[in-house]
Parts: structure tokens; C-alpha cells; sequence
């Protein structure tokens, strides 16, 4: 059965600056949570081109700082690495419930926009493909500008001494989860999506009682992303 809506998947450079503008506003959070980084990261003693390299290249605020926090400490680089996959196991959710329309693109394109995809701009590109809207142009332009934000704050952070100490105070580690919360509340109703969100909260759990700790990160991001899988693979057999 042909996919409706196929299109979807396009995008050019109008829509892709429609992005930038629309997570511009949330992105002001994004550079104070940076900035933040960056001020930890001075403080732990990293050298300032290191700093800005990190989130340059990395650009991922709560493992960067549950790296900074094992930092210097008598911790492998294993697992440092293994805490890293462990947060951010969640973008294999992702990736499954964009694949509908990331099949479409070239590799060179579907890998590039990957790079910059985060919660935020990952929800508004959800929330556009629920209302039959383009959403790449969304998922695009709205990393660009998050990751700029991200990598200015660090910088901003590096330079500026020990202006913010404790994020967490100020309630800025909670901005993200709350947008992206209301973004996936008012986004797409499909039955796929039901399922995938279904096998992923049901996998987590078992994974929070039975297997050790911050394992079920993983094992419900993984679960949820072979659902989103087979579940595509599916309708494409139709």
C-alpha cells in the first residue's frame, strides 16, 4: 500500500529557516544551559578548547555533564562511554518514529540532520508530520539554531566565570522535559506511535525492577525503536 503523503519529507531552505525561527524562542534556555556547562566544565579543570570541542561536536547537555561529573575521577573510558549511550538511548526511539520519513532521503541527508536532531526540535517535527505538515524542514533548522545556542552558551560559559553555578536551582534543567512534554501531548495520535511509546514504557520497567540500575534507559529505547521498526516494515508488506 502507497504511503500517503510522501512529500512530507521535502524540505528547502525556506523551511528550514522557518525552523531556525521557530526554536529560536526555546533556544535562549538552551545557551543559559550552556553556559552552565561551560562554567562547570572550566571549574572541573578542563582545558577551553576542549570545553567548546565537546559540545561542538558532541552536543548533548545531560551527558556532557554526566561525563563532566566522572570527569578526573577513577573511572574507565568505558564507562564514560557506557553512561553516555546510556542517556542518550533515547534517540534510537527517535530515529524509529522519524524512519517513515527519513527512508526517503539520501544517506548523506538522513545522517546530517541526525547530527543536530535533539528533544525539542525532535517533538515540533513529530507534531508537524501528525498534522500532514512538512516536518524535516522543522527537525533541520531547528537543530541548527540548538546546536548553535548550545555551542555559543558553552563558549559564553568558558569565558564568563562562575556567574551560574547551580542550573538546577533555577529550574533550567527542567525546561527541556517540559517542552518536549507538551509537544508530544499535542502531537500525533496514530496507533503506530501508541504502540512503539506502549513496548517502550512496558520494556523500561521491567528493565527499572529487574535489571541494574539506569539500564532501563537502553532497553526502552531500544525496545521502542525495534517496534517502530517492525511496525513499518509492516505496513510497507501491505
Amino acid at each position: 500500500m502507497k504511503q500517503p503523503n510522501n512529500d512530507l519529507h521535502e524540505f528547502d531552505r525556506q523551511l528550514v529557516w522557518l525552523g531556525f525561527a521557530k526554536l529560536a524562542p526555546i533556544s535562549l534556555f538552551v545557551t543559559i544551559f550552556g553556559a552552565a556547562f561551560g562554567l562547570a566544565a572550566t571549574q572541573a579543570g578542563l582545558n577551553e578548547t576542549v570545553i567548546v570541542a565537546m559540545s561542538t561536536l558532541v552536543f548533548a547537555g545531560a551527558a556532557q555533564f554526566a561525563a563532566l561529573e566522572l570527569w578526573g575521577r577513577d573511572v574507565s573510558l568505558a564507562a564514560i562511554a557506557i553512561t553516555v549511550f546510556a542517556i542518550n538511548a533515547r534517540h534510537l526511539l527517535m530515529g524509529a518514529t522519524l524512519y517513515p520519513w527519513l527512508q526517503h532521503l539520501t544517506k548523506t541527508k538522513r545522517y546530517g540532520i541526525m547530527l543536530v536532531v535533539s528533544d525539542a526540535n525532535w517533538a515540533l517535527s513529530m507534531q508537524a508530520f501528525g498534522k500532514r505538515q512538512p516536518g524535516m524542514g522543522l527537525l533541520l533548522g531547528g537543530g541548527l539554531v540548538l546546536w548553535l545556542s548550545w555551542v555559543i552558551g558553552t563558549w559564553i560559559g568558558v569565558l564568563s566565570g562562575g556567574a551560574i553555578h547551580d542550573p538546577k536551582a533555577l529550574g533550567l534543567d527542567r525546561v527541556m522535559g517540559c517542552f518536549l512534554l507538551a509537544m508530544v501531548v499535542g502531537g500525533d495520535k496514530s496507533l503506530r506511535l501508541l504502540i512503539i511509546w506502549i513496548v517502550a514504557a512496558c520494556a523500561s520497567l521491567l528493565a527499572y525492577r529487574y535489571l541494574p540500575e539506569n539500564s532501563n534507559v537502553i532497553v526502552g529505547a531500544v525496545a521502542g525503536g525495534i517496534a517502530g521498526t517492525i511496525r513499518t516494515e509492516n505496513k510497507h508488506e501491505r
